[in-house]
């Protein structure tokens, strides 16, 4: 028997391939597209699409239930030892508590074989705490080393920054409070170019970037700056970058970042429907790991 498997949300916006590679079992959220079902393409050309036809373009969204953990945990546990879970932000979905609650059905002995780990993140930064697990798990190291690692990865080390294509479809999941959405539309409409980011696993405004030709170079902006501290230290430093159908500010934002030194891309890739129908098109998103 294999000793750690892991087990995620659809949150983390990983490659198929690299989750299909390290024996992953992904949690699917729930969502309902509405009108937008039958329309053709990503959820961004639904999106689109609908605008263009006049039909309602919100989606409606729902954490996994207690019962696809229960399942998905006892079915894990048939190949592995120990299983550790990995989810999107407690502050964002219920989530991380559905897979607490169907821990709680299971028997003593079995419980205290499934660590489950609230990332206090999403999309590319869960995805990077994801890969830090699989890559201890290859080393293999025992749970408490990989968890005391994780939480300290958690707490220091891992940093999201995004700006928005138009604030009001977060606003309409409820993720954006009113407040924050009209401030961003103002300043958009001013020229500028406000940034959001994660801090201890909410979403907030934290900070403007004047003067830059597009959203890809206003996130390098921010990025260089805030890695500017440890530029002459030992740390490394690894990126995922996420975007909802922004193809072209991703492929220059990756360009951009590939020209540093000591930083690696570890993925480029489109964020998933369930996430994605609330952060709305033209979404570019930032993620990266000190270690």
């Amino acid at each position: 028997m294999k000793k750690i498997g892991l087990v995620i949300d659809e949150g983390s916006d990983l490659p198929k391939e690299f989750i299909d590679n390290h024996e992953i079992s992904v949690i699917p959220f729930k969502f309902d597209l509405g009108e937008m079902k039958d329309l053709p393409g990503n959820i961004y050309q639904k999106i689109e699409e609908a605008q263009e036809r006049g039909i309602r373009a919100f989606i409606k969204t729902s954490q996994p239930s207690i019962g696809e953990f229960l399942s998905v945990f006892k079915e894990k546990l048939k190949n592995f030892s120990e299983v550790v879970c990995i989810t999107i932000s407690s502050k964002l979905s219920g989530t991380f508590n559905s897979a607490i609650q169907a821990r709680n059905f299971l028997t003593k002995d079995v419980q205290d074989k499934i660590s489950i780990i609230d990332s206090l993140n999403g999309t590319g930064g869960e995805g990077l705490l994801i890969i830090r697990a699989v890559d201890f798990i290859k080393k293999g190291l025992g749970i408490k080393a990989i968890l005391d690692d994780l939480k300290e990865v958690i707490e220091k080390k891992i940093h999201l920054i995004g700006m928005l294509g138009d604030p009001k479809w977060f606003e309409a999941s409820g993720r954006l409070p009113h407040f924050i959405a009209i401030w961003i539309s103002r300043m958009q409409k001013m020229g500028l170019r406000p940034l959001i980011g994660l801090k201890r696993g909410i979403i907030k405004p934290i900070g403007i970037k004047r003067g830059v030709k597009d959203t890809a170079e206003a996130l390098f902006q921010e990025f260089e700056n805030r890695i500017a501290r440890i530029k002459n230290l030992n740390y490394k430093i690894k990126v995922a970058i996420t975007h909802a159908g922004n193809i072209q500010g991703a492929e220059k934002l990756k360009q951009m970042i590939q020209s540093l030194k000591n930083t690696e891309i570890a993925f480029v890739n489109i964020i998933g429907t369930a996430i994605g129908g609330h952060v709305g098109p033209g979404t570019l998103i930032l993620s990266w790991q000190e270690f």
